[in-house]
């Protein structure tokens, strides 16, 4: 840990030396909602403090930037239409980068690329991929509707279609883990930053398996227009290039154990 902690203030120093080439936001407040619901991106600890990847990252970005954030919190359903909407001014929570919401939304810069992986049980045996699951047809999986995990489930497991009653749905991803974990159903898909988080705190309880069913780019969502994209943008290349973002992928995805 003191060695991450090295290189992560190696790389925090960095971006001190490159923020006079950032625009100054001369200290702008920054709304931005949020989910707290995807570890370990962002999430409540133990003690209830929302701590992850994405908080650490946008610290260093308001310090870089010369803004200051305000958080709020929503659910995810609500978040795009929220957002679009005007209603804050950033919406951050592992958000994948697709077509259809850029019609609602504009999306920053790439800032994390992750896969999509299956997680069962830990005594799990009945099936060992997709196709295997699929076979099985009184098997469900839970999923959050209109999310990538929900139609990675309908077009890469399933049938196509959206109404496939494999397809248990839930209002959050915690809540279809639950029914995972109690045998309710017996899937649930997450992006690799999540599912290796989850897996890793459950002490055998669940395992993923088969191959990464597909690959998707995070990215910040902002109202349309938005003035905020390109310092993000300008924020995001510099973490990437002196390697803060190495470092905190470190801090996080290695480093840190879901159950501090």
């Amino acid at each position: 840990m003191k060695f991450v902690a090295a290189v992560l203030a190696m790389a925090l120093g960095a971006g001190a030396a490159v923020a006079q080439d950032l625009p100054d936001l001369a200290g702008r407040e920054v709304v931005i909602v949020t989910e707290n619901a995807y570890p370990p991106l962002q999430f409540l600890d133990k003690d209830g403090k929302a701590i992850g990847w994405e908080y650490d990252a946008l610290a260093e970005m308001a310090k870089r930037l010369n803004m200051t954030v305000k958080y709020e919190n929503i659910s995810w359903d609500a978040m795009i239409p929220a957002v679009s909407e005007g209603q804050f001014d950033m919406g951050m929570t592992g958000i994948t980068i697709k077509d259809e919401r850029k019609e609602a939304v504009d999306f920053s810069d790439p800032y994390m690329r992750s896969e999509m992986l299956m997680i069962v049980r830990g005594d799990e045996a009945r099936f060992t991929d997709a196709a295997s699951f699929a076979a099985l047809p009184d098997l469900l999986v839970s999923a959050q509707p209109g999310t990538s995990p929900f139609y990675a489930a309908i077009y890469n497991i399933l049938d196509g279609n959206e109404e496939n009653p494999r397809v248990v749905k839930f209002e959050t991803f915690g809540a279809g883990l639950e029914a995972l974990k109690v045998g309710d159903v017996d899937l649930t898909l997450s992006d690799s930053t999540a599912a290796n988080g989850y897996v890793g705190a459950s002490n055998g309880g669940l395992k993923i398996i088969g191959e990464p069913l597909a690959s998707e780019d995070f990215g910040f969502i902002f109202p349309k227009g938005s003035d905020l994209v390109a310092p993000m943008n300008a924020a995001i290349a510099a973490m990437k290039a002196d390697g803060t973002m190495d470092a905190l992928n470190q801090k996080w995805f290695v480093d840190y154990k879901m159950s501090e």
